[in-house]
């Protein structure tokens, strides 16, 4: 990669975008829904990728009005506990995106809907810890994706005006609340395609997305 430095800071999605942990999710969802008596179908399930527990919960609640949801939430947590511990990956470019943005000294921050104690595990069990100034997790929000909160937020707290910055995002609704904040958006679908109604670029990793940005 070149020289050439556009951005005051870079920030992240999590899921989906840095970790490889939405197909353990969704797996994690099957089988918590398979105690519970009920057989879904990963396709069902791709409706809950880049939301939060709250909007998530209000999907299941209107399609399975009989739901326990909290007795779903346990099993869900406990099997996507187990699964990350055995060992989350890393998406494609990470790291080697990761460490030209350290060696260029430009700080970089993650922007998750996931819940704080869940974020931190994830960060701390595929060692990301040392890249990021700061984690902007749904729970430092009153208004999660795709409001753009959480990505104010983190422009906040790195002292940088947001549309000096640069996301990227997998999902439509993250690029969504990245796009309001005045971001520019680099999305790099993962499990579901994307029409990039709300991104600046689209792109098939991140290293290609950030060619795309400028990073050549």
């Amino acid at each position: 990669m070149s020289q050439r430095i556009n951005y005051s800071a870079v920030l992240f999605d999590l899921d989906g975008t840095l970790i490889d942990s939405e197909r353990l999710s969704i797996a994690a969802g099957q089988a918590a829904f398979a105690a519970l008596g009920h057989a879904v179908e990963q396709t069902f399930l791709h409706q809950l990728i880049g939301k939060d527990r709250n909007s998530g919960d209000a999907i299941l609640r209107a399609q399975l009005p009989n739901l326990d949801l909290d007795a779903l939430d346990h099993h869900w947590t406990i099997e996507a506990r187990r699964l990350h511990t055995a060992g989350i990956d890393l998406k494609p470019g990470a790291l080697a995106l990761l460490n030209d943005l350290a060696a260029r000294e430009i700080p970089c921050g993650i922007v998750t809907s996931s819940q704080s104690i869940s974020a931190q595990e994830k960060i701390s069990l595929t060692g990301l810890d040392k890249y990021f100034s700061t984690v902007v997790t749904v729970n430092c929000v009153t208004r999660a994706k795709p409001a753009p909160d959480a990505y104010l937020l983190a422009a906040q707290r790195l002292e940088v005006d947001p549309t000096a910055c640069l996301v990227f995002e997998d999902s439509d609704t993250g690029a969504q609340a990245a796009h309001t904040a005045g971001m520019r958006v680099v999305q790099v679908p993962d499990l579901l395609p994307t029409a990039g109604h709300h991104a600046h670029h689209v792109a098939p990793s991140l290293l290609a997305g950030a060619r795309a940005a400028g990073f050549n």
